[in-house]
């Protein structure tokens, strides 16, 4: 990529804005939420502003990556920004909880390509080298919105109100897509070459069955939980027929079967189920059972985010020998990792 410095500059800082604001806002609203909940109601549906966010970035990374690569980098991670700015805006306008679900499932669209997004730029601008230091300099990112997030949204409870947990982000996110539209230049397509295809079939099988299995979930032991967990049985086993039969699958079963792809799955798994779960109920019952303030909840899971950034500082480090010698598997693995979170 022939950009001027200048430019890479102008770049860098725009995607490091919208990469901070979507990492920081899976964890902001955490110290928001039993102000909202109190205000708004819907306590039984209190998790699926958590859900419904994570579930339509994460389902939304493949799509936004082929459509970058169909349309140019540019217009989709500007219509991505849109997205999760209106988004951001219609949660601060919500008057109900199910308002807000549904809404944080548009936030988490945008997210879906802001994130992948920010790191194929990356990828385009600098050489394996750089892309190396630049890596630290995102996860670093990643780790102080982790961070920032928990207290700023106690902080804007307490002393302003909750809607701004969710306003704050439209002043940033605006700078954001105004120096990336301006400063990047796409590279010329070739048009001759076919298109890649979308599997966009896969993706709607594979967010519905999720959705489904979830609401099963939250109706165990009904007639209801169990037609939904059925249900969500016959998409799931159908995603697997459609991803054995696409050109370009978006969940490549083939995957599944290296040993070292499944354990890291499993363990993104059970890691994400001890972290969130965490991140999503201790603001809870600090603030409802014990009766603190919102930013006393935000406090609360300050050491968990600092352990979990320094180990994973500690971690890359203590990874890199092994990548200087597989440093192409690595690479190939982080990206179908990536994908997978």
């Amino acid at each position: 990529m022939n950009l001027s410095r200048k430019r890479v500059i102008i770049v860098v800082i725009g995607i490091m804005f919208g990469l901070f604001m979507a990492s920081m806002e899976a964890t902001v609203i955490a110290t928001a939420m039993p102000t909202i909940v109190g205000q708004l109601g819907g306590l039984e549906i209190y998790s699926w502003t958590f859900s419904a966010y994570m579930l339509a970035s994460t389902t939304s990374v493949p799509v936004f990556g082929k459509l970058s690569d169909i349309y140019g980098r540019r217009p989709i991670y500007t219509v991505s920004m849109i997205l999760f700015l209106v988004g951001s805006a219609l949660c601060g306008l919500s008057e109900t909880m199910l308002q807000l679900v549904a809404f944080r499932a548009v936030q988490g669209l945008g997210a879906g390509g802001l994130m992948p997004l920010a790191f194929t730029i990356v990828g385009d601008l600098f050489t394996l080298e750089q892309r190396a230091r630049m890596q630290g300099v995102f996860s670093g990112v990643w780790g102080v919105s982790s961070i920032v997030g928990p207290l700023l949204g106690g902080f804007l409870v307490d002393q302003v109100s909750w809607p701004w947990v969710f306003y704050v982000n439209i002043f940033p996110g605006t700078i954001a897509a105004v120096l990336v539209w301006f400063a990047w230049r796409d590279l010329p397509r070739d048009t001759t070459a076919a298109a890649p295809k979308i599997d966009y079939l896969g993706a709607t099988l594979l967010t519905v069955g999720v959705v489904l299995l979830l609401l099963g979930l939250f109706e165990l032991g009904t007639s209801l939980g169990w037609i939904l967990l059925g249900v969500a049985a016959i998409l799931l086993a159908a995603l697997m027929w459609v991803e054995q039969q696409a050109a370009d699958p978006i969940l490549p079963l083939p995957l599944f079967r290296e040993r070292l792809f499944g354990s890291a799955c499993l363990h993104g798994f059970l890691s994400g189920w001890a972290m969130f779960g965490s991140i999503s109920f201790v603001p809870l019952f600090v603030q409802s059972v014990m009766g603190t303030s919102a930013t006393a909840a935000g406090a609360s899971l300050t050491p968990l985010l600092l352990g979990w950034v320094g180990a994973s500082i500690i971690g890359s480090r203590l990874l890199l020998p092994d990548f200087g010698a597989h440093r192409d598997d690595a690479a190939d693995a982080g990206r179908f990792l990536y994908v997978s979170n």
